[in-house]
């Protein structure tokens, strides 16, 4: 039984924002580094922020946080190679 062939062809890749109407939003979260203990996830990052305050009442030592944000990224065609 003959083998069908097969062609392959490569192509360039751009990565950039993902703009698109139906893109997820961006959004940001803090994260306390001493116990790991995340705040609410936000789209604004003030808000993110303010929970910090609220974290550090409860645990005056916790001095330390990381914040974590979520940018949409996506893989642009370009031309064939």
């Amino acid at each position: 039984m003959p083998r069908a062939s097969t062609a392959y062809r490569f192509r360039k890749f751009g990565i950039a924002r993902d703009a698109e109407p139906d893109a997820e939003p961006h959004s940001y979260a803090l994260e306390c580094a001493v116990c790991a203990a995340t705040g609410p996830r936000s789209d604004n990052p003030g808000t993110a922020h303010q929970w910090i305050p609220v974290h550090l009442r409860s645990h005056p030592e916790h001095l330390t946080y990381r914040e974590h944000v979520t940018r949409p990224y996506r893989a642009v065609p370009g031309e064939w190679l």
